[in-house]
């Protein structure tokens, strides 16, 4: 009885957990955007890929073995013309998700290693927001908004500096104005940050900071960058 019942959980918690989308249907939903975002850019991709065979079978043709250096000329092409698709595909991401109701917290929550991000921890009503970051860099807060986003931040940079005494906060407002770091540019800025946690510390601060929380906001949806070998997520 106990076995047929854990059975049936354990079917329906399969059957309620979402699917995982395969690599294949990713290169098409980037395929889709690509497309729309840069209509040449496939074009591109192919010329990239023919130019470098091209290149092999003329260096193979001149050591008199064409066919050997066509073979291996063409993996080469491939990837030479997938690592442009990916570049592609990045900048089309970031264009789709640009000016949107927290842009900057699906880029934070993109990131795979080393930081941890709470979305939209502090908000007003004009929807600027505020999100936090944890990482050996300390806890970093990201500010996305007008003019007022910097009063929550001060707000929040208070109550982590009472919470987490002694633990560096960083500010960054995401924009493209001076001072600020544009969407494109804020994973790689955040990476920069010099390291000034250990392991532990930064496992003590996050088991702190799951006490508290933060608010529930919607995010853009869609494919984003986790990193240069775009368009994995």
């Amino acid at each position: 009885m106990f076995g047929r019942k854990k059975k049936k959980e354990e079917s329906a918690n399969k059957s309620a957990a979402p699917e995982k989308q395969s690599q294949l249907a990713v290169l098409k939903d980037a395929y889709k955007l690509v497309k729309k975002d840069s209509p040449f850019a496939i074009v591109w991709c192919l010329l990239v890929f023919v130019l470098v065979v091209t290149f092999g079978v003329i260096i193979g043709n001149n050591l008199d073995h064409p066919i050997y250096a066509g073979f291996l000329s063409t993996p080469l092409g491939f990837l030479a013309g997938f690592f442009l698709f990916t570049r592609f595909a990045n900048t089309a991401a970031f264009s789709s998700i640009e000016g949107q109701l927290g842009a900057g917290a699906s880029v934070l929550m993109s990131i795979r290693r080393g930081f941890v991000t709470t979305p939209a921890v502090n908000v007003n009503r004009n929807q600027d927001m505020v999100h936090r970051v944890s990482s050996k860099a300390g806890i970093i807060l990201v500010g996305e908004g007008g003019f007022a986003t910097r009063s929550l931040m001060q707000d929040e940079r208070r109550k982590m500096e009472r919470f987490l005494s002694g633990v560096p906060v960083t500010e960054v407002m995401v924009g493209d104005e001076n001072g600020q770091v544009s969407v494109r540019k804020l994973q790689k800025h955040l990476k920069k940050l010099p390291k000034k946690l250990s392991t532990t510390q930064l496992r003590e601060v996050r088991a702190r900071l799951r006490s508290v929380g933060g608010l529930n906001i919607p995010m853009p949806k869609g494919p984003m960058p986790t990193n240069s070998r775009m368009p994995k997520r």
